[in-house]
């Protein structure tokens, strides 16, 4: 794969000067494809075009070729790459025509504006070369398998993306991530998978460059070089994609794989899902991380105001700046209903998923519609270091909605983030990948499920819930008229309405005596204003004593008008309740005891005066990962380090003497 790799990206060399190293995939990019597609055709070639001299109607001819060469797609020009070589003079104008006269499922040249490239090729003499060059290469599908294909196109983008410092890593997820997500999505279902016949299908709503396609497509039906699951079976693969590219390249590659080309889209997924109303047995993407969904929020949001719980956003929406949870939403939604035997989906995403926004914020809640519908089965962490854009820690989600009987209303976590092999030569960000055997790992403790060990911990779904309480404490105030807090008063914005001067003279008159009570207070306050004939509002009189007072611990207790304490806002807390405090049996059923036992014994100790508003208590849900798998490293004892130490010390003083010497 790396020779062919660096053969095709050696046709570029024909490209300086013409073009700049960022530009050069706007022609191998597109030829690649073009010989791809031109080799699958070879064998049936005659008989094609034969076929289509007989038939002009392109509909009956679509159905024609697929039944008497098994193909999804064809090309009705006299030309081939093998011919074009032939006819030098006019290679410009039989080029355009040959790329024209596919059928109009291939519209990936279109993405590419490949007309243009040709015309620029032709005005600078290298069109010929690279058509002879790319001539040469054998990209049959029996020569170079689906997934070298997948593996080249990623080589050349990623070298592509490189020189013009983007992002390679939107494109495309690397196979050993890839192969593991499809492991875990299909294994449940291995016995029926194995049936003659069978026939599945699989969605990726952020397709790429078809990697997860064809990498399921590779584990259920199999390669010559690879035997599947299941040889026999039928995979149906669905895919939209929105860069113009990427899409071209994974349309192209389920061509030549045989799939239907009409089920490969072109669009943004959340603004526009372009299979609305269906559904499927697997689901899988790797949507970009912490990437704004502005450009999608007025669709998006009309579809959630519009549908609400019956959009494919019934979680909720989450902030703006990140739309990782609207694609984990959207493929909930998308795997196959109950009623219709079920489905599963997996999914990439990267730790903000798991714990981001407090209780009822939109990532809390669409954590708690997931949990709460028991749609979790699993999750998995992935080693740092795993993908081509980033280091940062990412986790694989594994949804079902008809759960194994052991399963209901549980989730397991596996932490795989030690499980990996350092490779020889780095890719990007990535210079970890997952082996055979680290894959086996993992999916023999899925399939064993321990429920509490090292690497794999089972949890209800409740017990990721908890409840948000806000302890309040009372306001309690001392008060006096210091020229420091008399500035303050004057400063107060409902005070501008006020005759400063005379308000002023009120104050300074009153003296600096301290009072710890509010009411002893504004009643003496209160005569003083009305002997200088200042008259406030209510509003204004709280913002007067406001400014005038300070906290003091030793101060009376501010009361409302029914006798009740006033909370200060400055000594507001928050806790956070987990709903299996204590031991509760009821999870969310056993609210007020639970947060009750907890204000007895982790608040009421520590702040004798606190109460609870229960108004603003509410619910929310976090998976803290990284918590339940924590293991504690005692720190190392004086005598450990102190022997450090005199080590170095000793080793930089024979350093020394040999300089001296």
């Amino acid at each position: 794969m790396s020779n062919l790799g660096n053969f095709v990206w050696g046709i570029a060399d024909q490209l300086r000067g013409v073009y700049r190293p960022s530009q050069y995939g706007n022609v191998v990019l597109p030829m690649t494809i073009l010989r791809r597609l031109d080799c699958t055709l070879e064998p049936t070639r005659n008989e094609v075009r034969a076929l289509a001299e007989t038939e002009t109607r392109s509909e009956i001819l679509d159905v024609k070729v697929r039944r008497q060469f098994g193909l999804h797609f064809y090309n009705t020009s006299e030309y081939d790459l093998a011919r074009l070589t032939k006819e030098p003079d006019g290679i410009r104008n039989n080029l355009i025509d040959y790329i024209s006269k596919f059928s109009a499922n291939v519209d990936v040249f279109e993405r590419f504006k490949f007309e243009n490239e040709i015309a620029t090729l032709e005005e600078n003499n290298r069109l010929y070369i690279v058509v002879q060059q790319f001539a040469d290469i054998d990209l049959h599908p029996d020569v170079v398998s689906n997934a070298e294909m997948g593996d080249l196109f990623e080589e050349l983008i990623r070298k592509f993306a490189e020189a013009s410092n983007e992002t390679a890593g939107e494109h495309f997820t690397p196979r050993d991530a890839i192969r593991l997500a499809v492991d875990l999505v299909f294994a449940e279902d291995s016995d029926a998978l194995t049936e003659k016949g069978v026939v599945r299908s699989v969605y990726d709503p952020t397709a790429g460059t078809g990697g997860m396609l064809s990498v399921a497509d590779e584990h259920l039906v199999g390669t010559p070089e690879r035997p599947g699951l299941n040889p026999d079976a039928r995979l149906n693969l669905y895919g939209q994609e929105i860069n113009d590219q990427s899409y071209a390249i994974c349309k192209s590659d389920m061509i030549a794989k045989g799939q239907d080309a009409g089920n490969i889209k072109r669009g943004d997924t959340l603004a526009n899902d372009l299979f609305a109303g269906r559904t499927f047995d697997y689901c899988l993407s790797n949507p970009p991380y912490g990437v704004d969904w502005k450009s999608s929020f007025d669709a998006v949001k009309a579809e959630y105001d519009h549908g609400g719980s019956y959009s494919r956003f019934p979680g909720g929406l989450p902030p703006i700046s990140d739309g990782q949870m609207l694609f984990l939403q959207h493929l909930a939604t998308k795997m196959r209903p109950v009623e219709d035997g079920g489905g599963r989906a997996a999914i990439v995403l990267n730790g903000s998923p798991l714990f981001s926004g407090g209780a009822e914020s939109g990532p809390s809640e669409i954590r708690r519609y997931l949990l709460e519908n028991d749609l979790v089965e699993a999750i998995v962490a992935l080693p740092t270091n795993m993908f081509y854009n980033t280091g940062i820690a990412t986790y694989i989600w594994l949804l079902d909605n008809t759960k194994q009987p052991e399963r209901v209303g549980k989730v397991q976590l596996i932490d795989g983030t030690g499980l990996y092999a350092k490779m020889r030569k780095s890719l990007g960000s990535k210079n970890r990948e997952l082996t055979d055997d680290h894959r086996a790992t993992i999916l023999r403790l899925y399939d064993e499920m321990p429920t509490d060990d090292d690497l794999s911990k089972v949890l209800t779904n409740d017990q990721f819930g908890y409840w948000t309480i806000t302890v309040e404490r009372p306001l309690r105030l001392n008060f006096t008229c210091t020229p420091e807090r008399i500035e303050r008063a004057l400063a107060a914005k409902p005070l501008k309405a006020v005759d400063l001067a005379q308000l002023r003279d009120a104050l300074e008159a009153f003296g600096t005596a301290v009072y710890t009570n509010r009411e002893t207070f504004t009643k003496a306050l209160y005569a003083q204003l009305r002997d200088y004939s200042v008259a406030l509002t209510t509003p204004q009189r709280k913002a007067l004593w406001l400014s005038l007072g300070e906290h003091d611990d030793d101060a009376d207790i501010c009361f409302d008008k029914n006798g009740d304490p006033e909370p200060d806002p400055a000594l507001r807390d928050t806790e956070n309740v987990p709903f299996y405090y204590g031991g509760n049996p009821d999870g969310a059923d056993g609210r007020d005891t639970t947060i009750v036992a907890y204000y007895n014994t982790e608040v009421l100790p520590h702040v004798h005066d606190a109460w609870i508003d229960t108004a603003r208590t509410k619910v929310g849900y976090e998976i803290p990962f990284t918590r339940l798998f924590y293991t504690y490293q005692p720190p190392r004892t004086l005598e450990e380090i102190d022997g450090d130490l005199e080590a170095r010390i000793a080793r930089v003083l024979d350093l020394l003497r040999e300089v001296e010497q």
